[in-house]
């Protein structure tokens, strides 16, 4: 079996310049909507721009409008078009993308379209061999990388500069002309997704394979890790339960269950990785190369060559983005996180308020009073952590970062800080001022079932109302029409247009981490959280799967090889249990008994437990390793088998130019 890309590439270029760019017919798979008052000429340039040909600098897509001109005169005009493309054009785009297959021979490679039949599954009559989501992100990918050549503006818009490599998309969605962009649901493919997925109700594993062939990698790896943390609970929950029951009020007798917590957290979060190794390697994203990265869409600055592409491209000083996050951003962090402690000491006041009236009473009504404190102040940090979203997306954005990540970064660090402190800061002030275990095992169950209960309603159950009563406006709008018009198509994209954006899986995670720190950080205090988790989470991968399906516009897939960041996020909280069990252990009144004497001695033990246990996590993931065996060796292979071929392409020139060397000898001999 020969990889020979120049080939393929070769190959690439005479096939491109025979496709058919003008096909009237196509399965439509993006959607562009554009502003109500584009000019035509803008409309028409970017039509051309789409459908040009690659060596002219264009997309070489499919593209219409939803409706035509005859039916837009009986129909509310709506600037709204399809993009699709031919099967030959997917395959080459996928060779552009470094798409990673699966080949005859067992092995996952990335896809070239001159040696496409060594590709299991590859079929020139067939056109599933790439899934759907590949498929909408290589359109993605397309409309991109459109960029502008000799154009100083977009046509229509003169204070729409552009300059030569400026993404014309980005510019189209930053100057208001482009609306927006999003990839349409495929109904057929959907229906069968949600029937083996969610429907029903049953207790069952999640179609992970299915879930990545329609949403792609990232969606799929999010599922799949909410799947694992949910069984992996379990256990936790299983146990927890009888010390719920038998043992309440002996902390000493939680030593075990506490241990048991903290070589819990460590063995799943690494055989978490193993897992996700797997799926990645099965999908082909853990051997897929990484792009350079371009600038964000949201990134401005002086016009100015890039010393690493050479491209025309804005610059912005990084000692003034340095300056906007010590000077603005962090003093608004600090602000934030005092207000929340403020918020925080308000609660304590309602809460001796509460209990003085009990005390006063002992009436049951008064008993009840006793919770509504801890229930007002969980729904209080849930609409602070939502403002505070809000704020840290604003301030994240005008700190002005090149890069997506670094801009994700950013913002993730905010809002787990401010997270972190607003969530579990009154729970230490509890546990370690106040010395309270009954009040913090109060505390610590009203905020996680009220979290829970809240994250349930606001994500998925109000937004799925909401688009439920807007798909029968829009179905009475759609069979008021006396167009002769494709009503399902138009239906479909009317509809899907004004749905939410999903925005990522940035706040899923926000809350799997979350539900972590209940779990975790005072498992013995309050062992019955283990079993509140699993609950919620066998209905929150229903909610999810519907908020998905039913309440979100179709997200394009992102290729993705780990949950990232939060891998270390999860790692961080699991260190930090380590030192909140040793304390509160430290602390009960059966611990505190045995060294009446001396608290040093009882100090110096809690450190040297705690240490020891902390070299048991760092032993255990050290040993435990991220990859299997297998794909450690496949990856090996692999890796041996593109030094060979670069060695041999090195030789090879080394030859040519020997040869072309030898052959001027020859001539001036001759001369």
């Amino acid at each position: 079996m020969e990889w020979k890309r120049g080939a393929s590439l070769s190959k690439m270029k005479v096939t491109l310049s025979a496709l058919d760019t003008f096909e009237s017919s196509f399965t439509p798979l993006v959607v562009i909507e554009l502003a109500q008052d584009v000019k035509d000429e803008t409309k028409e340039w970017l039509k051309n721009r789409i459908t040009m040909r690659k060596k002219d600098g264009g997309a070489q897509l499919l593209f219409r409008p939803l409706l035509n001109k005859y039916e837009k005169e009986t129909v509310e005009n709506q600037n709204l078009y399809l993009v699709g493309a031919s099967n030959i054009r997917l395959l080459l785009g996928a060779e552009a993308v470094g798409l990673v297959k699966e080949c005859n021979d067992n092995t996952m490679r990335a896809f070239t379209y001159g040696t496409r039949h060594n590709f299991k599954g590859f079929d020139d009559n067939n056109d599933d061999f790439l899934t759907m989501a590949e498929r909408q992100f290589i359109i993605k990918h397309e409309l991109e990388n459109l960029r502008a050549r000799d154009e100083k503006m977009i046509p229509g818009y003169p204070q729409a500069k552009l300059y030569p490599g400026k993404s014309l998309l980005r510019r189209l969605l930053t100057s208001g002309i482009v609306i927006q962009v999003f990839p349409l649901h495929d109904n057929e493919a959907l229906k069968k997704l949600e029937d083996s997925w969610y429907t029903g109700f049953s207790l069952k594993y999640q179609p992970i394979d299915g879930i990545r062939g329609y949403f792609g990698e990232t969606i799929a790896l999010y599922f799949g890790f909410l799947e694992y943390f949910t069984f992996a609970l379990i256990p936790m929950a299983v146990i927890g339960l009888p010390y719920y029951l038998f043992v309440w009020e002996d902390y000493d007798k939680y030593v075990l269950f506490a241990s048991f917590n903290l070589v819990w957290s460590t063995v799943i979060l690494e055989a978490w990785k193993r897992s996700c190794a797997g799926m990645a390697y099965r999908w082909g994203t853990l051997v897929m190369k990484r792009q350079f990265e371009e600038p964000r869409p949201g990134f401005h600055g002086v016009l100015g060559v890039n010393s690493v592409t050479g491209r025309e491209e804005p610059l912005y000083p990084s000692y003034k983005r340095q300056l906007r996050v010590y000077l603005v951003s962090l003093p608004f962090v600090c602000l934030c996180l005092y207000f929340s402690l403020y918020i925080m000491m308000i609660y304590f006041d309602l809460e001796a308020w509460a209990l003085g009236v009990h005390e006063n009473s002992g009436s049951e009504w008064t008993s009840v009073l006793l919770y509504v404190p801890s229930i007002i102040y969980a729904v209080v940090i849930e609409i602070l952590n939502r403002l505070y979203r809000y704020a840290a997306e604003f301030l994240t954005s005008w700190e002005n970062h090149r890069l997506e990540s670094a801009y994700q970064n950013h913002l993730i660090l905010k809002v787990l800080v401010f997270n972190f402190l607003n969530c579990f800061a009154s729970l230490f002030y509890i546990a370690f001022v106040l010395k309270d275990m009954k009040l913090l095992r109060q505390s610590l169950a009203t905020l996680l079932i009220m979290s829970q209960v809240l994250n349930q309603v606001v994500e998925s159950l109000l937004p799925y109302w909401l688009q439920r009563k807007h798909h029968v406006q829009v179905k009475k709008r759609v069979q008021a029409l006396k167009a002769d018009i494709d009503a399902t198509l138009y239906e479909q994209v009317i509809l899907e247009k004004e749905m939410g954006t999903y925005l990522g899986t940035f706040d899923d995670y926000l809350e799997l981490l979350l539900q972590f720190g209940y779990v975790s950080l005072f498992s013995c205090v309050y062992p019955l959280a283990a079993a509140f988790a699993v609950l919620n989470n066998f209905t929150e991968v229903n909610s999810d799967a519907l908020k998905m399906c039913r309440v979100f516009k179709r997200p394009f897939a992102e290729p993705s090889a780990s949950i990232g960041v939060w891998q270390l996020a999860f790692e961080t909280m699991s260190v930090i249990s380590v030192v909140t069990n040793c304390a509160l252990i430290g602390m009960s009144p059966q611990v505190d008994a045995l060294f009446p004497e001396s608290k040093t001695d009882l100090v110096l033990i809690v450190v040297a437990v705690e240490h020891a246990l902390l070299a048991l996590k760092f032993i255990l993931a050290f040993a435990i390793h991220d990859k299997p065996q297998h794909i450690q060796l496949k990856l090996a292979r692999l890796e041996f088998e593109s030094l060979e071929a670069l060695k041999q392409q090195q030789m090879k020139l080394v030859a040519e130019n020997l040869k072309e060397e030898g052959g001027k000898e020859k001539e001036g001999g001759l001369n």
